[in-house]
């Protein structure tokens, strides 16, 4: 399969060259933080560690408390994010979305419904590192109902394998007498078919339900379920359709509304530059009229000093190897 990320590994990497970069940039009164961010967005997310290996092997200091002493604000969370090895971001951002005022929804959803089984069971191993705790129990906590349910079946992260043809149709069925072909919703059924059945089959199922019933499985899901629930099965089934698909929408809503989410808007950038951003770009563009980097450049040029950095520096990390 071919690499879809827009950041590749850095040709002639040099990571005690890269360190001694960075602390010139960091020397002195202020921080050259165009010097920075172009290093860092322009190596891949190894590369950084190893950067971050030679730089306390050099100078004696952690290269990541280093920056936070000079940076701040988004900048400072967006050079954070892009130091972070992948598992790790995820479970922190997790954990953010666990222990905050109020669960952010949002970042369950967004992150469960859209990693592979093994991301998933590693993104588990560092939480219980990293935080002291499992996340299965603190998901439990700030959760209820057939949500709650969904969710954990999630974080098994053991979707079954390929399509079994002779389920499709009967899965199709299922959906539909789950659904619209009865009053009241049997949400279990929803959540066991669409929580563990592969992608693959998951997308023959969608389209032997649309001849079964006329309409898309969204429209059910929309029709049947509301609140977290509703927007985790969309999410699910939208993954299952196609993951840059999901994650285009995603920064689409995440620019359109008045004050842009910071946070989404980062955490896409950064988490999918070396997966498939090549992908999510093209999407964008084919769904919505406009280029990613057109449409980061609207918030840029309406907003106050502050977030137009901000915006302007992760564009440089969406066209890093343009």
């Amino acid at each position: 399969m071919a690499y879809r990320g827009s950041v590749r590994p850095f040709v002639n990497f040099d990571a005690k060259q890269d360190a001694e970069v960075l602390r010139r940039a960091m020397k002195g009164i202020g921080t050259d933080e165009d010097v920075v961010l172009m290093l860092l967005s322009a190596r891949s997310n190894d590369q950084r560690q190893e950067i971050k290996a030679a730089f306390k092997k050099a100078y004696g200091k952690d290269l990541v408390s280093a920056l936070k002493s000079e940076l701040g604000g988004l900048f400072e969370n967006l050079i954070v994010a892009l130091m972070t090895p992948p598992s790790s971001y995820d479970a922190s951002q997790l954990h953010k979305a666990l222990k905050g005022a109020g669960t952010e929804d949002d970042v369950l959803i967004e992150i469960l419904a859209s990693r592979t089984g093994q991301q998933i069971k590693d993104i588990i191993k560092v939480y219980k590192k990293e935080f002291s705790g499992k996340l299965e129990k603190d998901i439990c906590g700030d959760t209820s109902g057939h949500y709650q349910k969904l969710l954990v079946i999630l974080l098994q992260g053991s979707r079954e394998v390929g399509v079994e043809e002779e389920k499709i149709e009967e899965d199709a069925k299922e959906l539909y007498a789950a659904g619209e072909g009865k009053f009241g919703t049997d949400e279990e059924k929803f959540i066991t078919i669409l929580g563990n059945r592969s992608a693959e089959h998951l997308r023959k199922v969608f389209d032997a339900y649309k001849e079964l019933s006329g309409s898309d499985i969204e429209d059910s899901v929309e029709g049947e379920t509301t609140g977290n629930l509703e927007n985790l099965l969309l999410a699910v089934v939208k993954c299952a359709r196609s993951v840059p698909q999901f994650f285009a929408e995603r920064l689409y809503k995440s620019m359109r509304r008045a004050g842009t989410d910071d946070d989404t808007l980062t955490r896409i950038m950064v988490s999918r530059s070396e997966v498939d951003m090549l992908d999510i770009r093209a999407i964008f563009k084919r769904t919505y009229g406009a280029s990613l980097y057109n449409t980061i450049q609207v918030p840029f040029a309406q907003a106050q000093s502050f977030s137009a950095c901000f915006f302007n520096e992760v564009y440089k990390v969406v066209q890093s190897f343009r």
